[in-house]
């Protein structure tokens, strides 16, 4: 049996704290119904988180998830928020709020907060990466915007979401691939693995290059590693400018001068190298004579 996986430590301070809970020291007749936590409330009452990180549900899983709850009920309550009279704002909790809807189901269970609008933006996030079924990019994303958005530093969110540092950095950098791989990582055409490998290269050319080569040729992570530890190898050159007619003279000349082959290399700024090729030691001299002349 697989271990139940908890929320973060930073979505579980911001579930429990009594800043954060309308039914804590609450006893109005419009709360009455939510003392305790843990009220049933209309569905058609509850809007759509609009912080939501999720961008993609898949169907089959969702459809199972109806399935589950129309045998057995909505086993883990959704967190919403109180907007106004009879208003709420789902927190977490967007894919058994969706199946309750497809379901048919009037109310659904549900604990209700009191968050602005940063700290429901937190709780949707850190909940969210909480879950297995997450693809990178999401992840990456969510992380993304804990930084921006929550005023987060790496070191910080690492806390917030419970990995380490390292590992968010990881994250972080997918969002530096093009869209196109970034596109092929969410649709599991290549791995976590390949994604990495594929930011050693230099320039978004070779990435794309060496991504057509792993689609194409299926190459394993350790293959793609080895292509761009290559890359880096590699050194560009400055291109070469054409020679006029008069240095293309000048290179003519000098051959026949030295009796050799001589090369004229500038390049676009101007700026360049005479190069005078011998065979024998005694042709460097002939040579080293002729310029001394």
């Amino acid at each position: 049996m697989s271990k139940k996986r908890g929320l973060g430590k930073g979505l579980s301070a911001l579930l429990e704290s009594v800043e954060t809970d309308i039914t804590t020291g609450v006893s109005t007749e419009s709360t009455e119904r939510v003392l305790g936590s843990v009220a049933m409330l209309p569905v058609e009452a509850i809007e759509a988180n609009p912080f939501q990180p999720r961008t993609v549900f898949e169907e089959e899983p969702l459809m199972e998830l109806v399935q589950s709850i129309q045998e057995l009920g909505i086993i883990q309550p959704v967190t919403v928020r109180k907007l106004g009279h009879d208003r709420f704002q789902l927190i977490s909790g967007e894919r058994r709020f969706r199946a309750s809807q497809i379901a048919g189901f009037a109310d659904i269970p549900a604990y209700i907060r009191v968050a602005n609008d940063q700290a429901m933006l937190e709780m949707a996030l850190v909940e969210n990466i909480q879950r297995r079924n997450l693809d990178p990019i999401e992840i990456a994303i969510s992380y993304q915007r804990l930084i921006e958005e929550c005023n987060l530093t790496q070191e910080a969110m690492s806390q917030r979401v419970g990995k380490k540092r390292a590992t968010v950095s990881n994250y972080l950098r997918l969002l530096k691939l093009p869209p196109k791989i970034q596109m092929a990582l969410r649709e599991s055409q290549i791995t976590m693995g390949h994604a990495r490998a594929l930011l050693a290269f230099r320039t978004e050319r070779e990435m794309l290059r060496a991504f057509d080569e792993i689609v194409s040729q299926g190459l394993s992570v350790r293959k793609t590693e080895e292509i761009g530890k290559e890359s880096k190898k590699k050194v560009i050159r400055p291109k070469r400018a054409a020679l006029s007619f008069e240095q293309q003279k000048f290179k003519s000349d000098l051959m026949d001068r030295f009796g050799t082959k001589v090369d004229i290399k500038r390049d676009q700024k101007g700026k360049g190298k005479i190069e005078i090729t011998f065979a024998s030691d005694d042709q460097l001299r002939r040579i080293v004579q002729i310029l001394e002349e």
